[in-house]
């Protein structure tokens, strides 16, 4: 900066005092080191993770992970996209008017795709696409996905039926399992009970007993991915569960989310050429995070909620839309 004074950007910040743990304030505007880009956020998206659990960071926490808009300084290092690229991204305090993102965690948005769509994708997208692409070919194979109906589970079943798997939805209600047919699903049952022949891979997103009942379905050689614990509880295992007198099954963890950028372009072509919908089923400004948190914790968002931040959010009109 030429003067003293460091530039400050409206942000939503964690307070523990406020509704929902969340307030606006002004933040200093973050200065981006070699490998990063300044990228005007024009749209972000919320996680239930980053709900449930980022409102207990430390009290100034800048909140937020998922973001798009336009690129207002590209990177001092030459790598990453140029100055005025239409941007989606993995961004630490994404929930501001500008954030500083590495350009390994960046994708240029193609132009067919809306900057909404491509904000409701990095998170929920990166977790689909690599736990899938981790349980091998699955062409021809019976794919059961619990939690189904949320951002991860929609994603999941668009990529699991384009792999040439039998996809199998888990919901918790009838009304959650609306539209997930016409995204891929061959079958839509709620809870596991429905599921009576043993299935080849599981992604697992709700954990506890969800998680112990889905490794009983597992055939002989099968594999779950735990992506989420959605339910919060714990999974308790009986005793020999984990034995069997058959080829080994196996359970992975999921956490990676390192260098996203080139996985977020593939996700964004897909889209691009309408092999993908993002799955948007809150939308508004920011301004009503908290009605946004409140609807994703009650489980009554199919798919993303997405924040319209800055200019985004004065264009459209003050109410909330949903896509289903």
């Amino acid at each position: 900066m030429s003067s003293g004074t460091a530039a400050t950007m409206r942000a939503l910040i964690v307070d523990p005092e406020a509704p929902g743990s969340l307030r606006f304030a002004d933040v200093p505007e973050p200065e981006p080191g070699p490998g990063e880009a300044l990228v005007e956020v024009r749209h972000a998206s919320l996680n239930l993770g980053e709900i449930r659990n980022g409102t207990g960071r430390p009290p100034g926490t800048v909140m937020g992970f998922d973001a798009s808009g336009v690129v207002l300084r590209a990177a001092a290092d030459g790598s990453g996209p140029a100055t005025g690229t239409r941007v989606a991204g993995l961004a630490v305090g994404s929930w501001a008017e500008r954030v500083a993102v590495p350009t390994e965690s960046l994708a240029a948005v193609p132009d067919p795709v809306d900057l909404a769509d491509a904000a409701a994708l990095p998170v929920v997208g990166i977790t689909a696409l690599r736990t899938l692409r981790a349980a091998g070919n699955v062409l021809g194979k019976r794919v059961l996905i619990t939690g189904a109906s949320g951002g991860v589970g929609r994603i999941a079943v668009q990529l699991a039926r384009r792999a040439g798997a039998y996809v199998i939805a888990s919901v918790g209600s009838p009304a959650r399992g609306a539209g997930l047919r016409e995204l891929g699903a061959d079958e839509v049952v709620v809870g596991l009970e429905p599921v009576e022949q043993p299935v080849d891979v599981v992604l697992e997103n709700v954990g506890g007993p969800s998680l112990v009942t889905a490794w009983n379905l597992l055939a002989p050689g099968g594999n779950l991915q735990s992506i989420g614990w959605a339910s919060g509880e714990a999974a308790l295992f009986p005793v020999n569960s984990t034995i069997a007198l058959a080829e080994a099954k196996s359970l992975n963890s999921f956490g990676d989310i390192t260098r996203p950028g080139p996985d977020i372009a593939t996700l964004l072509g897909l889209v691009a050429r309408g092999e993908l919908s993002p799955e948007i089923g809150w939308r508004g400004s920011w301004e009503q995070v908290t009605d946004a948190a409140d609807a994703l914790l009650g489980r009554r968002v199919p798919g993303k909620a997405v924040l319209d931040i800055g200019s985004a959010a004065s264009a459209r009109p003050a109410a909330p839309t949903t896509t289903r």
